[in-house]
């Protein structure tokens, strides 16, 4: 998934400085934002407020968006430079591209897991003849710097572990939950859960006390730990819980993400993740000159240009701002 700002804010991400170390309920408001030439998401990370959490340092949710008679999600090729992507849908289809000749079709609640490492480039389409609606989030991960210029490598993933209580089923997208764990390759202590609620249904998810959590509320009606959560928001929720408390207003989605606080500080801009300045301004240098990055073989369409560099220097602003 890219960020498609024409004129994306540079920031730099991590360190231990801005985790709230106690439990908090801390509101997120998303912004909207333009992905190609037709799907408009909800941007929760980085936010106004927060930047990261965990090493989830980028979410955008979107839908449900009738396509009927439409092209739906039409991303052209871009570069990913130190993270991960996951792509996770509740309803459609989105067909994944990579310039390591990666060709999947990703479908409600299986796992489209991309690790750019030192480089990669791909793009996203709803096939043709999609169906109706196409629903879904797309998030990245930050890599450790131990990891970060690992060889870029995609994994499709259609069946993945649950967690299930009275009224809850909980698919584990990434990590490790309630001793359930994901087939897909983490780099940190880190968990995605997809949450399935019926209507009237209370439960308690464990928790580990020293991740930090949010949860992003994809569809329906439900109390978190007591705050009403409607579609597009998403709730921060600090460290130090040991459990979370749920409860459905009507049948309803979340998705649960949490990981160990990020301890690096690195700079995200455009769809690059670095360390410094220098880092960003070679991976800009480098898809624009057509190195490193690779192509996209089968997509019908030009690749998305870099935007210039903002004009002064990428200053550090912490984890929150």
């Amino acid at each position: 998934m890219s960020n498609l700002d024409r004129q994306p804010t540079p920031a730099v991400c991590g360190g231990r400085g801005f985790v709230v170390a106690e439990p908090v309920r801390e509101l997120l408001t998303p912004r909207n934002v333009k992905l190609g030439t037709s799907t408009e998401v909800r941007r929760l990370l980085p936010n106004l407020g927060r930047r990261m959490v965990g090493a989830w340092c980028f979410v955008d949710h979107y839908g449900p968006e009738d396509i009927e008679g439409a092209d739906g999600m039409q991303v052209a090729p871009h570069p990913h430079q130190g993270l991960q992507t996951v792509s996770w849908l509740h309803d459609g289809e989105v067909l994944h591209r990579d310039s390591l000749g990666s060709l999947a079709t990703i479908r409600p609640r299986e796992l489209g897991l991309m690790t750019s490492g030192r480089a990669i480039s791909h793009s996203e389409q709803s096939p043709r003849g999609h169906g109706r609606y196409l629903h879904g989030a797309q998030l990245w991960v930050a890599l450790p710097d131990s990891h970060r210029k690992v060889e870029p490598h995609f994994q499709h993933h259609a069946r993945l572990p649950h967690v299930t209580a009275p009224g809850l089923t909980a698919t584990v997208i990434l990590g490790t939950l309630d001793g359930a764990t994901s087939p897909g390759t983490a780099y940190t202590p880190i968990v995605g859960a997809d949450l399935v609620l019926a209507a009237d249904a209370e439960a308690r998810l464990p928790l580990e006390p020293d991740f930090e959590y949010a949860v992003l509320a994809m569809s329906g009606e439900a109390e978190v730990d007591g705050v009403a959560l409607l579609p597009g928001s998403m709730l921060y929720l600090g460290c130090g819980r040991t459990e979370l408390p749920l409860r459905a207003i009507s049948d309803a989605g979340l998705m649960l993400l949490g990981g160990e606080p990020f301890e690096e500080e690195l700079i995200m801009w455009w769809n690059f993740i670095g360390r410094s300045q220098e880092d960003i301004e070679e991976a800009r240098r480098d898809w624009m000159e057509g190195t490193r990055f690779g192509e996209v073989k089968g997509y019908e369409g030009a690749p998305i240009p870099a935007p210039a560099l903002p004009p002064v220097a990428l200053k550090p602003r912490g984890r929150t701002r």
